[in-house]
């Protein structure tokens, strides 16, 4: 008997033919730095370009590794996300978007925190494009005020934000690169699939303080995130609405919008102040 993967990477794919090869063949690499086996799920969500053929002959090649699922249309990030995470068997889950890559060294250091410290849910690395520019990937939990701040003026934001040396917890990080012990994920239970695209990363990270675990940012641990931005390319591209509809869900769930206050007041820890 096969035994347990050490990490079930799960990777979403919607018309992502630019990155998805890449995405896996860097994984793969990353992952054969450690003795024990790990898998590979990839979710393709309806796309329309090359994406499943390219998927096709990556499983051809990694029959042992790398597995595919697909969907006739989107269903989203959270039900595809789901039905991938249910069949994963690793001893952690590595939540990955199909544009970004994680190496060896990266993923040691989230392992490391994760197996170092059971209070800590979530690991996240620091994400910088791939020129190399930071990414304001970590925050507080959104409110109104914020949320159009971030809208508006995210390039500014990046562009004068400072990556701090030292590990620090945050609210929450966006999902283009999470690791969790599967234990948090079984204890947490699967993403909210009201939302279809987001904020579905913030509820989450909102469940796992709720849980009584911590999030923790590891900047020494660098990941590459070539964002395809889907809800910045247009004003009223329907991401874009689905996002507002998403907030305005959240705000509902978790009873607060103007203050984050109101929300990390009700965890058992909440946040360190001031992070």
């Amino acid at each position: 008997m096969n035994s347990a993967p050490l990490f079930s990477a799960v990777i979403l794919s919607f018309n992502s033919e630019r990155y998805i090869e890449h995405c896996v063949t860097s994984l793969l690499t990353a992952f054969a730095g450690f003795a024990q086996a790990s898998e590979i799920l990839i979710f393709d969500n309806g796309s329309r370009d090359n994406s499943r053929t390219l998927i096709a002959t990556l499983v051809e090649r990694h029959p042992d590794t790398v597995k595919a699922l697909y969907a006739d249309t989107n269903l989203g990030t959270t039900v595809s996300r789901n039905r991938a995470i249910a069949m994963a068997r690793g001893a952690f889950i590595l939540i990955l978007d199909s544009d970004a890559t994680i190496d060896s060294a990266a993923l040691t250091i989230l392992k490391s925190a994760l197996e170092a410290d059971s209070s800590i849910g979530m690991a996240v690395p620091q994400l910088r494009y791939p020129d190399g520019r930071f990414q304001l990937s970590a925050d507080q939990f959104p409110t109104v005020t914020r949320k159009i701040q971030r809208f508006f003026t995210l390039k500014s934001m990046e562009q004068s934000a400072r990556p701090q040396d030292a590990p620090r917890e945050v609210d929450y990080a966006i999902s283009a690169c999470w690791l969790l012990p599967r234990a948090v994920v079984e204890r947490v239970g699967p993403l909210d699939e009201h939302i279809f695209y987001s904020p579905e990363d913030v509820d989450y990270c909102v469940r796992v303080w709720q849980a009584g675990y911590r999030i923790v940012y590891l900047p020494q641990a660098i990941a590459i995130h070539d964002a395809q931005e889907l809800s910045r390319r247009a004003k009223f591209f329907r991401f874009t609405l689905s996002h507002a509809g998403g907030l305005v869900y959240l705000f509902r769930k978790h009873h607060y919008a103007f203050t984050r206050r109101a929300l990390v007041r009700r965890f058992p820890h909440p946040p360190a102040p001031g992070h």
